[in-house]
């Protein structure tokens, strides 16, 4: 058995592994040259751009990463902290392909890169990372040769500051009323690009927004909590801290800031889809007053989000493009439409304007524009798009997801509804006078024995009886399993 085992940790999208068992200097050397060769001289790259996040383990490798892509006779500039939307600012505006080194929201014995094109196109299991993996292998097992290159040049670059102003000429928030501002960065990104971009640290014009940080301190440990704020529990100190101070809003990102959380002022959490149905509804707004015909605004949602996000675009008169989940299918949905702007019920946000990628800390200034541009608080705001009850991903261990798949399907035959397999099996029950509304999704995971299940209907106790009752099928509690 070779020492690495590259396919353990290369995953769909990324590369996620724990340091230094899996991931190491000489793994990340081998993967910077293979990314070289595979992604950057193949399709005649000029450079390649590195940022790394908080982790004690990124400098160093990224730094080797960094001498294995000059090893193939590429220029590398290394922009040293960043956010993950901070690395993809570089690659959009730089032109190059980049890498980012963070493992997002994970503890913090992993580490992991992010690859992409430049232009911040990205580099996934189907479009190059099995190629780059598979070289890489190569060389860590000795079985590759490459010719060789004259080494390419390395330097260093400051982009905080262009990143700063880009996203302000984004979104102005200049003229919005004053807000008080929570942000919880959970000792990730968000405490380097949160003082840049809101606060005015970067040498950007000061804000209407009195910003009060939580755990702010860069600390790849996650002292506080994990950088994780899907999980409920890791979004509590932040609900406190937002009634307390008496703020009109909080904001939580992930360990890399590629993610946003909202909390209005009750400091009761806002759903993702919610925030992309008032993205979608300003996006569409602005291409208007451009001159472009509503009809011809295309937003992108995942099969997951609430099903207010296309009645909200279709009362628009713009066009919703659903997709699957992952980031992949976002974004090359959105490049195919060439859509304004795409959303994910994970708080992933992508805009056509920051080439396609996501960027949490633009949607989280869309929010803030949205919350400052009238008078009333968040919660009310958020009421337009907040209409039906969610369950929620629930995920469920079990041996054979093919066939506990088949179950819900046959459960379903007899209810009315309509069968949709674009990413595992979504039902829709339309509903009527007195007969709820409501829609669910089973999907299997790609790397672990779970299923994952999303229910939303018109009305909680709906939404709970369908969960419980497919639950019950996937876990084998029903009554005859």
């Amino acid at each position: 058995m070779p020492p690495h085992n590259l396919s353990d940790f290369v995953k769909a999208y990324d590369v996620r592994g724990l340091v230094p068992e899996q991931l190491d200097v000489d793994v990340a050397w081998a993967l910077g040259a293979a990314f070289a060769e595979v992604i950057i001289n193949r399709e005649n790259g000029t450079g390649c751009v590195i940022g790394h996040d908080m982790r004690a383990t990124s400098p160093e490798l990224s730094q080797a990463f960094g001498a294995g892509v000059a090893s193939r006779g590429i220029d590398v500039t290394h922009i040293g902290l960043a956010s993950t939307d901070g690395l993809y600012f570089a690659s959009g505006h730089l032109d190059l392909a980049g890498a980012m080194f963070t493992a997002s929201h994970n503890p913090a014995a992993y580490n992991g890169i992010k690859l992409c094109r430049p232009g911040a196109r990205p580099v996934g299991q189907d479009s190059g990372l099995a190629d780059v993996r598979d070289l890489a292998q190569e060389l860590l097992d000795g079985t590759a040769e490459l010719r060789h290159e004259d080494e390419g040049k390395t330097d260093e670059r400051d982009l905080l500051a262009d990143y700063a102003a880009f996203l302000r000429g984004l979104v102005d928030l200049s003229g919005i009323r004053p807000l008080k501002v929570v942000v919880d960065a959970g000792n990730g990104m968000g405490g380097h690009t949160v003082p840049a971009v809101l606060e005015g640290k970067a040498g950007m014009p000061s804000l209407p927004l009195d910003v009060v940080p939580l755990y702010f301190e860069l600390d790849g440990t996650f002292p506080n909590h994990e950088a994780n704020p899907l999980e409920p529990a890791n979004l509590v100190d932040l609900q406190a801290a937002v009634v307390k101070h008496g703020a009109d809003i909080g904001l939580a990102f992930d360990g890399d800031a590629d993610r946003c959380f909202v909390i209005d002022e009750r400091g009761e959490a806002v759903s993702p889809s919610a925030i992309t149905a008032l993205i979608a509804t300003r996006e569409v707004a602005r291409e208007v007053a451009a001159g472009t015909p509503a009809s011809d605004v295309s937003i992108v949602h995942n099969v997951i989000t609430s099903a207010q996000v296309p009645e909200v675009i279709a009362s628009l008169g713009a066009k919703a493009v659903r997709t699957r989940v992952g980031h992949s299918f976002i974004k090359g949905e959105m490049a195919r439409a060439n859509a304004v702007f795409g959303g994910e019920h994970s708080a992933h946000y992508y805009f056509r304007d920051f080439w396609f990628a996501d960027t949490g800390m633009l949607a989280a200034m869309h929010v803030l524009a949205a919350l400052g541009e009238q008078s009333e608080p968040l919660s009310k705001t958020m009421t337009a798009y907040s209409a039906y009850f969610e369950s929620g991903e629930i995920n469920s261990t079990v041996d054979d997801q093919a066939a506990k798949t088949a179950l819900v399907r046959e459960w379903a035959h007899d209810k009315g509804v309509e069968f949709d397999e674009l990413d595992g099996l979504t039902l829709t029950h339309g509903g009527g006078e007195g007969d709820p509304m409501w829609w669910l999704n089973l999907r299997a995971s790609n790397t672990e024995p779970l299923l994952r299940l999303n229910v939303e209907a018109a009305d909680a106790d709906t939404m709970a009886a369908i969960r419980d009752d497919v639950l019950s099928l996937v876990r084998g509690t029903a009554r005859g399993n």
